[in-house]
């Protein structure tokens, strides 16, 4: 047991926390004040979040400094990540911040791109990652950070005594929506072309199975 899968360890026992946090409602309005609650579940959420994400680099970091790498953290390390992503991404579904169809396509790429992982590897084959996937990765993290923040921003601002809720969520409506419609469309596009890089650089693996089979 390694120190950079120690880390990694620790990412997956902290993904439960952040589901039940992520669970709570973003936006809660007390109708006897009629303001809309500050979202704590939400900020805590946000950093249980970032502080796994960060965790991602490092153990990654460990492993390659100090000649780490195992075929345990080659295996549970990318588990954990798409754990933790497809936790956040489906909750998101169910809070109405992100369009189902959305996730159901971010949700296949992984499953596709994992399952020719596996033919690689039967093959003997290591699939190296792409920049193309660092990117997706990054997008996705970066995506769900920001709609975090914005519920956070706008559940503060609403939540103060002193200002207009009709005007903040007027800013809300026009504001919100495309905000998040916005990161929804970048994070799916960018997760599509990934996957679609990732076959087409790898598709004589497929290809060399197809015609074995026939």
């Amino acid at each position: 047991m390694t120190t950079a899968n120690k880390i990694t360890l620790t990412r997956i026992a902290m993904i439960p926390f952040f589901i039940y946090f992520a669970a709570q409602p973003m936006r809660i309005i007390d109708e006897l004040r009629y303001l809309v609650v500050f979202p704590t579940s939400t900020v805590i959420a946000l950093v249980l979040f970032c502080v796994a994400s960060f965790t991602d680099f490092l153990d990654g970091y460990v492993a390659r400094k100090y000649n780490q790498v195992t075929d345990f953290g080659k295996f549970v390390d990318p588990l954990a990540d798409k754990l933790l992503v497809a936790s956040a991404l489906i909750l998101f579904v169910e809070q109405k911040a992100m369009a189902g169809w959305m996730v159901c396509v971010i949700l296949a790429r992984e499953l596709i791109i994992t399952s020719l992982r596996v033919v690689a590897a039967n093959k003997g084959v290591v699939m190296a990652a792409t920049w193309t996937g660092k990117v997706k990765t990054c997008v996705q993290i970066g995506g769900i950070i920001v709609i975090y923040l914005h519920y956070i921003i706008f559940g503060a601002l609403a939540s103060q005594p002193n200002t207009s809720f009709s005007a903040i969520f007027a800013i809300r409506t026009d504001g919100a929506d495309l905000i998040l419609t916005i990161v929804g469309w970048v994070v799916t596009l960018v997760t599509i072309y990934s996957g679609y890089d990732y076959l087409k650089k790898n598709w004589d693996l497929i290809k060399d199975g197809a015609v074995k089979a026939k």
